[in-house]
């Protein structure tokens, strides 16, 4: 008899996934990974605050981060990825660092965020001005522009849209209108930021319609995951495809 066909899928490598309490999205981030992917969820403590600078701080204290890290760390993560955009860029690039620090100390074998996905792909391009968009309020898409300044990016156009929460129910529609009013024929790409912002299905025609790279918060970290598991970029966005 042929058991070949009792061998079972794929060894099974897996991504933790420390993600804000109130994301919503798990199902866009299972579309960015290859099948013998899982992804390990675990989340940050409720804070009774809307989407804002004190929310940002609360998400990515550093005791919920090595606690989470530790919650998924039995089933064997080959990383662990910060899924949050403004928790990872809110208090700057040292801050973010300091962040994976925290990851890799707690016992995971790599550590990845949002904010450092964005900054590891910047420079792998070498793009250098940006236009971005955002949920956020004003004062916390400052704190993005900080962030893309303290790496010497100019962030050339910016479109927030002012949302305290219910984030996820943004329409497709809303986001591109907003990526189209801030693109600037100076931006060498577009940065949508907000992992819990949905963005899967826009990425390639947007890139068509304006000739120029389109990133988002999910696709980068789950870009920057895959790349440090020697995995091959699953998922719309032909930039990333392109890097080895």
């Amino acid at each position: 008899m042929d058991f070949t066909m009792f061998e079972g899928p794929l060894a099974q490598r897996g991504i933790g996934i420390i993600a804000p309490f109130d994301l919503a999205l798990e199902r866009e981030l299972w579309r960015w990974v290859p099948v013998e992917v899982s992804l390990h969820l675990a989340r940050t403590p409720y804070e009774p605050v809307p989407v804002s600078m004190e929310m940002a701080q609360l998400v990515s204290d550093v005791r919920h981060l090595a606690a989470a890290t530790r919650d998924v760390l039995h089933v064997e993560p080959e990383v662990v990825a910060y899924l949050c955009s403004s928790g990872s860029f809110v208090n700057g690039v040292a801050a973010e660092s300091g962040l994976c620090k925290v990851i890799r100390d707690s016992g995971a074998p790599d550590a990845v965020t949002t904010s450092g996905a964005l900054a590891e792909v910047l420079k792998t391009f070498g793009l250098t001005k940006i236009s971005v968009v955002t949920p956020y309020y004003a004062d916390l898409t400052a704190k993005l522009h900080e962030f893309l300044g303290e790496l010497n990016v100019e962030t050339v156009a910016s479109e927030h849209l002012g949302l305290g929460g219910g984030i996820w129910k943004v329409s497709y529609r809303t986001v591109a209108e907003h990526m189209l009013r801030a693109d600037r024929p100076d931006a060498e790409a577009i940065f949508v930021s907000c992992t819990n912002l949905p963005t899967y299905d826009l990425i390639e025609p947007l890139e068509t319609m304006l000739g120029k790279p389109v990133f988002t918060a999910n696709q980068l970290t789950m870009w920057a995951c895959l790349r440090r598991m020697q995995l091959p970029v699953v998922g719309p966005g032909q930039w990333l495809r392109e890097i080895d």
